[in-house]
């Protein structure tokens, strides 16, 4: 069983930059493939960059690519977001996932395939 709780969404201007983080219970962190995902009214949640379990292969959404950068700590049991050049399309809540996968290398792309979810923070870019 893992908890997961995001933190450090907020209102920002396009341009600027955000970091969100999740923090995750238990011992096994490592052997979880971590997720952000995100969700603008009306629309599909969707995602936005994944993580590995060893961090050598990330993954992101083509609306993301260069401008946002996930990263995770498996001593500190934290994922983290690290959003620059904010655009208003990016506003939406922004959602931690974890999924426990046997492969060190792989991740998955799909809400459905993961297990368990943070809370959400809302991130907003003005315009």
């Amino acid at each position: 069983q893992v908890q997961l709780v995001e933190s450090g969404g907020g209102l920002v201007q396009a341009g600027g930059s955000l970091r969100l983080s999740c923090a995750a219970s238990g011992r096994t962190f490592s052997s979880y493939t971590m997720s952000w995902f995100r969700q603008a009214p009306g629309k599909e949640r969707e995602i936005v960059a994944a993580i590995s379990r060893n961090i050598i292969t990330t993954y992101y959404a083509d609306s993301v690519k260069g401008r946002f950068t996930i990263s995770r700590d498996n001593a500190k049991n934290t994922v983290w977001l690290q959003m620059n050049s904010l655009k208003p399309e990016d506003t939406a809540v922004y959602y931690c996932a974890a999924v426990r996968t046997w492969s060190s290398s792989g991740y998955r792309r799909e809400p459905n395939e993961y297990d368990y979810w943070g809370q959400g923070t809302q991130v907003t870019v003005s315009s």
